[in-house]
């Protein structure tokens, strides 16, 4: 007799509902067909163990699964439990009428056992959208898929449990997750304060700005000088993350399977990638797409320590996710596109010896030394970075003052008032939230200049030679700084202190 159960795949974050169609027949065989991986063509060995531990069997007939649609590619080991039922009713061991109202998604031990699936929360998205009834899933990933409302989740611990629902009638206990109440009782402030950072007034300025218009910063400075330190703390002060941004993150995270038992994030994720990273593993790819650290950074920091000890194609292909804020990983037959809007903080010595025009410093580093470093980052991407700052080592008197700096609650207040205010004036624009994601055009109606502001910013780029995306970059900083100082207008001083932060740009900066 046929049977029909229903799973789901992944690709990208969205999911796409499966049908898997169980016909067992007179002859003898086991035919898996619609573009099964190996994961999945090993599956009849774990579901045989399975059913025969828990008193039930493999027909020893023509089992013929297909699984629809045909020619889209199947991967992964979630399948085991929706075959396993459908082997089951389709051979008469249980009766249920109700199998095709659930979506069905699990892998099972050889004891019967279920293990943790990837995905859970766009899968569970999916089976709201086209009307399921509920969700039966292991157990570890219950949490995630119960975000979704409107939808019956039911977390599970063994097959045993799954056959006596449908076979007996037996309940089983669902999963209820108040979302919003669980998600404002976790934003507490994380563990990394500003007030532990004694000194560095100017850099903590600067952080206070990028947090603001969500820029992306490089710190340049000697070992020592407190840049991990402060790329650390800058969480810290981030306003916290809307119910759509924590959903859209989890979503991200749900599909590398990083979410178990956790529910919804709370936290801006923080991710701090060692500069031996490929390329792949930093934008997405492989031959199953996967989202890559800019991806797993979206709504948060991605923190590059040392950018110059990367490999410098791996740093090119940021260039135009950092400017598009999404990334596409196109394949012979598909394409996927993860969303990266981030916020990129990168740290660097300033020459290979890490001291830079110190006559005391233990290793001095010739000019031609310094420019071949300073030259593995390319221009384009450093137009990309709209702070640039020099970060100098503390003084011991600051070092040993007892006095606490400024903490990160009090900074984060500020920067939230900031965030309201661009909030507010973008609320019409679908894809703007804050400064840093101006375009042009919009450059130009939110950042106008008196005369005396204009001539300024001429001298500047005349003096420092930058290019027209600087420009822009000095734009956007300027209205954020005057978005902190609850200023309308973009003036004089606001564009002085954001033509400070292009350290980089500045002609005879190596001496």
């Amino acid at each position: 007799m046929l049977t029909k159960v229903f799973g789901s795949a992944v690709f990208g974050v969205e999911a796409t509902t499966i049908t898997v169609e169980v016909n067992i027949d007179k002859g003898v065989g086991y035919h898996l067909v619609g573009l099964p991986d190996n994961a999945i063509k090993e599956s009849n060995y774990r579901i045989a163990a399975a059913l025969l531990n828990n008193g039930y069997k493999i027909p020893g007939k023509k089992i013929t699964i297909n699984m629809a649609p045909a020619d889209l590619r199947k991967e992964g080991s979630a399948y085991d439990l929706t075959l396993a039922l459908g082997i089951l009713t389709a051979s008469g061991q249980i009766q249920s009428n109700d199998l095709e109202k659930y979506l069905i998604m699990g892998e099972l031990s050889l004891d019967g056992s279920l293990q943790p699936i990837k995905g859970a929360l766009p899968i569970a998205i999916k089976a709201r959208e086209e009307g399921f009834m509920g969700f039966i899933l292991p157990k570890d990933n219950a949490k995630e898929a119960a975000i979704v409302s409107d939808l019956k989740v039911y977390g599970v611990e063994n097959i045993k449990e799954v056959i006596d629902f449908f076979d007996k009638d037996e309940p089983l206990e669902r999963t209820i997750v108040d979302t919003r109440a669980e998600f404002y009782k976790k934003l507490d402030f994380p563990e990394f304060d500003f007030s532990d950072v004694k000194g560095q007034e100017s850099i903590k300025r600067c952080m206070e700005i990028a947090a603001a218009g969500g820029h992306n910063i490089i710190l340049i400075g000697p070992p020592g000088s407190g840049k991990t330190m402060l790329a650390k703390r800058l969480p810290s002060i981030l306003p916290p993350m809307t119910l759509h941004e924590a959903l859209e993150t989890t979503k991200i995270h749900s599909v590398v399977g990083k979410i178990k038992n956790m529910g919804l994030m709370s936290q801006r994720p923080f991710r701090s990638p060692h500069h031996t990273i490929s390329d792949v593993a930093l934008v997405g790819g492989g031959a199953y797409p996967q989202p890559g650290e800019i991806s797993l950074s979206h709504n948060g920091v991605l923190f590059l320590d040392e950018l110059p000890e990367f490999k410098r194609g791996v740093l090119e292909v940021m260039r135009q996710p950092l400017e598009d804020r999404e990334v596409t990983i196109s394949r012979a037959r598909f394409t996927v596109t993860y969303p990266s809007s981030f916020m990129l903080v990168a740290s660097m010595n300033p020459s290979p010896g890490g001291y830079f025009n110190d006559p005391d410093a233990p290793v001095t580093s010739s000019p031609a030394e310094m420019q071949r470093y300073l030259g593995k980052i390319s221009g384009p991407l450093l137009d990309r970075i709209d702070i640039h700052i020099e970060v100098t080592p503390v003084p011991f008197e600051k070092l040993s003052e007892d006095r606490k700096g400024e903490s990160s609650v009090k900074i984060r207040e500020r920067v939230t008032a900031a965030r309201e205010l661009q909030t507010a004036r973008f609320k019409e624009l679908e894809n703007v939230h804050y400064n840093a994601q101006m375009n042009t055009k919009q450059i130009r109606e939110y950042c106008q200049l008196d005369e005396a502001s204009k001539l300024l910013l001429k001298n500047a780029m005349e003096r420092l030679n930058l290019s027209a995306r600087a420009y822009d970059r000095i734009l956007k900083v300027a209205r954020t700084i005057a978005d902190l100082e609850m200023s309308e207008k973009v003036s004089g001083p606001h564009i002085s202190e954001a033509i400070q932060y292009r350290s980089l740009d500045r002609e005879g900066w190596l001496g």
